[in-house]
């Protein structure tokens, strides 16, 4: 993941205020994009 989409998904965690900014800056990518995808990201099974 780069660099800018990485922020961008950190910027989104952080203002969810779910998690703080600690345990946002110390998860891996893979974590950032699980719960970006978890919280953020609509599916076609949300919509039903």
């Amino acid at each position: 993941m780069s660099q800018i989409e990485r922020n961008y998904k950190i910027e989104h965690l952080l203002d969810f205020k779910k998690f703080n900014e600690d345990e946002v800056l110390s998860m891996s990518d893979e974590q950032i994009e699980y719960f970006h995808w978890l919280y953020f990201e609509e599916s076609v099974y949300d919509l039903m």
